[in-house]
């Protein structure tokens, strides 16, 4: 396999256009972890030629960056690391918090769960209403200066935030939700990265496990698995939305030879700047990577596809529900 990549300004190497998620791997809203298979997982992406590997602070309360940093030990030159800021969890409970002051102490505090010099591209985690868009870019730009970072970005905002930000800092990625079934960002964001020159990293990609073929009526969730809330994953609608899947799976063996999962990597990549997170927690769901890279969907591929998503979810949902709320000012 030969891995598609992109240039992302600030950053030297070459960045793999399928990047490794690890929010699962924080294990906190996803059922728990398993370190070891954790760290085989990073390891096995490496290997497998993705070099990006995306994290954040708020994945389990920094386990999951703790856990990046042991996996890329002794391989840290081969890595690409994205990791985020500005969320905090004083009680345990995620909310935002984009100052400077939050900001200085998140990336001293990243650096060393990630056993790094420096952070390859910082992002945002979610826009802060309490705090000017300036304040938090001239914070991420002098720590870009001083080389703790070498690339900003942001995530989950939206064009008119990207301009405040675009005021105060040199801006080169934005991550947003995007994967077949949630596409909102074609109305907005999308066509503003592509006039900005930003690189879209598109989360969820196979919709949390939704789009990974895998699933059937009777999977289930336990613990703090947040798919228990997710009301794609709740009936009636989860059964359009596996009914839409199986017939993408029929289409894409049919058409091109290839698996649901791999149709809906492919479809992020075909849709402009863009890096699909793949997220993964065990080495057997990398599986599938090779059949995404090395080939194109054309426009009558496109228009069947709609065609199918339309037939099938007649009561689609987005990703709202995921959003942490605004900490409460005194």
């Amino acid at each position: 396999m030969s891995m598609e990549t992109v240039h992302i300004e600030g950053i030297a190497a070459p960045v793999s256009r399928i990047g490794l998620g690890t929010w699962a791997i924080g294990g906190q809203m996803w059922g728990g972890a398993d370190d070891a298979m954790s760290v085989a997982t990073i390891r096995k992406a490496i290997e497998s030629g993705i070099n990006l590997i995306d994290t954040a602070p708020a994945y389990g309360f920094g386990h999951s960056e703790e856990i990046v940093g042991k996996a890329l030990q002794g391989m840290r030159d081969r890595a690409v690391i994205a990791t985020k800021v500005a969320l905090e969890w004083p009680d345990g409970k995620v909310r935002r918090n984009a100052t400077a002051a939050r900001i200085r102490t998140e990336v001293e505090d990243s650096l060393r769960r990630l056993r790094t010099d420096r952070i390859d591209l910082y992002q945002v985690h979610w826009p802060d209403p309490h705090v000017p868009h300036e304040e938090t870019a001239m914070a991420l730009e002098k720590l870009r200066r001083e080389g703790k970072i070498l690339a900003i970005g942001v995530s989950n905002y939206s064009p008119a935030q990207m301009d405040g930000f675009r005021r105060s800092a040199r801006l080169a990625t934005v991550q947003s939700p995007y994967n077949l079934f949630e596409r909102a960002i074609e109305k907005d964001v999308l066509p503003y990265a592509g006039q900005a020159g930003l690189t879209v990293l598109a989360y969820g990609a196979l919709c949390r496990g939704l789009l990974s073929g895998r699933m059937d009526a009777a999977t289930t969730f336990s613990g703090d698995d947040l798919r228990k809330s997710d009301p794609k994953f709740r009936q009636p609608r989860f059964q359009q939305y596996l009914d839409a899947v199986q017939a993408l799976q029929r289409f894409a063996q049919e058409r091109h030879g290839r698996t649901v999962l791999a149709l809906a990597v492919r479809w992020i990549l075909d849709r402009g700047p863009t890096i699909a997170l793949w997220g993964a927690r065990r080495p057997g769901q990398l599986q599938g990577i090779d059949a995404a890279v090395g080939w194109k969907l054309g426009a009558n591929d496109l228009r069947q596809i709609d065609a199918l998503l339309t037939a099938h979810i007649t009561d689609p949902v987005g990703p709202e529900f995921m959003a942490p709320p605004s900490r409460r000012l005194k």
